[in-house]
Protein backbone atom coordinates (compact mmCIF):
# COMPACT_ATOMS: atom_id res chain seq x y z
CA UNK A 1 0.00 0.00 0.00
CA UNK A 2 1.29 3.82 -0.75
CA UNK A 3 1.70 5.86 2.17
CA UNK A 4 0.71 10.05 1.73
CA UNK A 5 1.92 10.60 5.12
CA UNK A 6 5.58 11.21 4.00
CA UNK A 7 4.57 13.41 1.46
CA UNK A 8 2.20 15.63 3.80
CA UNK A 9 4.91 15.89 6.05
CA UNK A 10 7.27 17.20 2.92
CA UNK A 11 4.59 19.31 2.08
CA UNK A 12 3.70 20.98 5.91
CA UNK A 13 7.82 21.13 5.78
CA UNK A 14 7.41 23.77 2.95
CA UNK A 15 4.22 25.09 4.14
CA UNK A 16 6.35 26.07 7.83
CA UNK A 17 9.60 27.53 5.46
CA UNK A 18 7.28 29.54 3.89
CA UNK A 19 5.80 30.96 6.28
CA UNK A 20 9.07 31.55 8.20
CA UNK A 21 10.18 33.59 4.84
CA UNK A 22 6.99 35.62 5.69
CA UNK A 23 8.23 36.18 9.21
CA UNK A 24 11.42 38.09 7.67
CA UNK A 25 9.48 40.02 5.50
CA UNK A 26 9.31 43.84 7.55
CA UNK A 27 6.11 45.71 7.79
CA UNK A 28 6.94 48.77 9.53
CA UNK A 29 6.73 47.08 12.61
CA UNK A 30 9.62 45.82 14.54
CA UNK A 31 9.91 41.87 15.14
CA UNK A 32 12.57 40.22 16.46
CA UNK A 33 12.25 37.39 12.99
CA UNK A 34 13.27 39.96 11.10
CA UNK A 35 17.20 39.71 12.02
CA UNK A 36 16.97 35.86 11.23
CA UNK A 37 19.29 34.54 9.23
CA UNK A 38 21.96 37.39 9.80
CA UNK A 39 25.35 35.56 10.21
CA UNK A 40 28.24 37.41 12.62
CA UNK A 41 32.08 36.89 12.33
CA UNK A 42 32.61 36.50 15.75
CA UNK A 43 35.47 34.71 17.23
CA UNK A 44 37.05 33.80 14.04
CA UNK A 45 33.86 31.96 12.52
CA UNK A 46 30.56 33.10 11.25
CA UNK A 47 27.85 32.53 13.68
CA UNK A 48 23.57 33.46 13.78
CA UNK A 49 23.28 37.08 15.66
CA UNK A 50 21.04 34.66 18.17
CA UNK A 51 23.81 33.44 19.42
CA UNK A 52 26.17 36.59 19.81
CA UNK A 53 23.35 38.29 21.48
CA UNK A 54 19.62 38.75 22.82
CA UNK A 55 17.37 40.87 20.11
CA UNK A 56 14.01 42.50 21.92
CA UNK A 57 11.60 45.07 20.63
CA UNK A 58 11.32 47.69 23.08
CA UNK A 59 9.64 49.64 20.93
CA UNK A 60 7.39 49.06 18.09
CA UNK A 61 9.34 51.23 15.30
CA UNK A 62 12.79 49.73 17.21
CA UNK A 63 14.87 46.47 17.39
CA UNK A 64 17.39 46.12 20.13
CA UNK A 65 20.55 43.84 20.66
CA UNK A 66 22.67 43.18 23.78
CA UNK A 67 25.49 41.85 23.06
CA UNK A 68 26.80 38.97 25.01
CA UNK A 69 30.30 40.15 23.91
CA UNK A 70 30.48 43.85 23.93
CA UNK A 71 33.81 43.29 21.77
CA UNK A 72 31.02 42.01 19.28
CA UNK A 73 29.39 45.07 19.03
CA UNK A 74 31.05 46.27 15.86
CA UNK A 75 30.85 42.58 14.08
CA UNK A 76 26.88 42.95 14.82
CA UNK A 77 26.43 46.18 13.47
CA UNK A 78 28.73 45.03 10.36
CA UNK A 79 26.73 42.09 9.87
CA UNK A 80 23.06 44.06 10.26
CA UNK A 81 24.12 46.54 7.91
CA UNK A 82 25.73 44.35 5.04
CA UNK A 83 22.25 41.88 5.37
CA UNK A 84 20.65 43.42 2.43
CA UNK A 85 17.62 44.59 4.40
CA UNK A 86 17.76 48.10 4.52
CA UNK A 87 18.94 48.49 8.13
CA UNK A 88 20.84 51.78 9.46
CA UNK A 89 22.29 50.09 12.71
CA UNK A 90 23.67 51.91 15.47
CA UNK A 91 25.45 51.37 18.79
CA UNK A 92 27.11 53.23 21.64
CA UNK A 93 29.56 50.54 22.92
CA UNK A 94 27.39 48.33 24.59
CA UNK A 95 23.98 48.24 22.63
CA UNK A 96 23.13 47.88 18.76
CA UNK A 97 20.12 49.91 18.27
CA UNK A 98 18.00 49.59 14.59
CA UNK A 99 15.49 51.58 14.09
CA UNK A 100 12.82 50.36 11.39
CA UNK A 101 11.73 53.21 9.28
CA UNK A 102 8.14 53.61 8.25
CA UNK A 103 7.27 52.52 4.83
CA UNK A 104 6.30 54.22 1.94
CA UNK A 105 3.75 53.36 -0.73
CA UNK A 106 5.95 52.26 -3.24
CA UNK A 107 8.35 50.13 -0.91
CA UNK A 108 4.95 48.32 0.38
CA UNK A 109 3.60 47.73 -3.28
CA UNK A 110 7.67 46.15 -3.55
CA UNK A 111 7.12 44.46 -0.56
CA UNK A 112 4.42 43.27 -1.79
CA UNK A 113 5.84 41.80 -5.20
CA UNK A 114 8.51 40.13 -2.98
CA UNK A 115 6.10 38.38 -1.35
CA UNK A 116 4.57 36.80 -4.81
CA UNK A 117 8.01 35.39 -5.15
CA UNK A 118 8.16 33.34 -2.13
CA UNK A 119 4.80 32.50 -2.81
CA UNK A 120 5.83 31.05 -6.30
CA UNK A 121 8.79 29.63 -4.73
CA UNK A 122 6.42 27.69 -2.08
CA UNK A 123 4.09 26.45 -5.23
CA UNK A 124 7.36 25.04 -6.71
CA UNK A 125 7.98 23.31 -3.81
CA UNK A 126 4.80 21.82 -3.69
CA UNK A 127 4.61 20.54 -6.96
CA UNK A 128 7.95 18.96 -6.55
CA UNK A 129 6.84 17.39 -3.77
CA UNK A 130 3.35 15.91 -5.80
CA UNK A 131 5.29 14.81 -8.57
CA UNK A 132 7.98 12.79 -6.20
CA UNK A 133 4.63 11.19 -4.61
CA UNK A 134 3.41 10.51 -8.45
CA UNK A 135 6.83 8.93 -9.85
CA UNK A 136 6.74 7.13 -6.65
CA UNK A 137 3.15 5.35 -7.21
CA UNK A 138 4.03 5.09 -10.85
CA UNK A 139 6.96 3.03 -9.84
CA UNK A 140 5.38 0.90 -7.20
CA UNK A 141 2.70 -0.22 -9.90
CA UNK A 142 5.67 -1.17 -12.23
CA UNK A 143 6.69 -2.86 -9.65
CA UNK A 144 3.67 -4.90 -9.20
CA UNK A 145 3.88 -3.73 -5.70
CA UNK A 146 -0.15 -1.55 -6.74
CA UNK A 147 -2.29 -1.68 -9.24
CA UNK A 148 -3.59 0.75 -11.53
CA UNK A 149 -7.26 1.58 -9.24
CA UNK A 150 -4.69 2.33 -6.67
CA UNK A 151 -2.54 4.89 -8.35
CA UNK A 152 -5.64 6.49 -9.06
CA UNK A 153 -6.77 6.51 -6.02
CA UNK A 154 -3.06 8.16 -4.97
CA UNK A 155 -2.94 10.57 -7.14
CA UNK A 156 -6.58 11.98 -5.68
CA UNK A 157 -5.14 11.91 -2.61
CA UNK A 158 -1.94 13.56 -3.39
CA UNK A 159 -3.91 16.38 -5.44
CA UNK A 160 -6.46 16.79 -2.93
CA UNK A 161 -3.22 17.33 -0.33
CA UNK A 162 -2.32 19.56 -2.80
CA UNK A 163 -5.35 21.83 -2.89
CA UNK A 164 -5.56 22.15 1.20
CA UNK A 165 -1.97 22.94 1.59
CA UNK A 166 -2.31 25.65 -2.00
CA UNK A 167 -5.06 27.33 -0.24
CA UNK A 168 -3.35 27.60 3.49
CA UNK A 169 -0.43 29.54 1.34
CA UNK A 170 -3.32 31.70 -0.04
CA UNK A 171 -4.64 32.59 3.45
CA UNK A 172 -1.33 33.30 4.50
CA UNK A 173 -0.07 35.49 1.74
CA UNK A 174 -3.73 37.02 2.23
CA UNK A 175 -2.89 38.03 5.32
CA UNK A 176 1.04 38.85 5.66
CA UNK A 177 -0.14 40.96 2.18
CA UNK A 178 -2.88 42.88 4.44
CA UNK A 179 -0.33 43.66 7.06
CA UNK A 180 2.21 45.17 4.81
CA UNK A 181 -0.54 47.27 2.72
CA UNK A 182 -1.88 48.71 6.14
CA UNK A 183 -0.37 51.92 7.22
Amino acid sequence: MFDTDEYEMKMEDALEHFHGELKKVRTGRAHVDMLDGITVEAYGTKMPLVQVGNVTVPEPQLLQVNPFDPSTTKSIVDAIRDSGRGFNPSDDGRIVRVPIPALNEERRKEMVKTLGGKVEECRVAMRTIRQDAFKDAKRKKEAKEMGEDDVVRVEKEIDKLMGDYQAKIDTLYSAKEKEVMTV
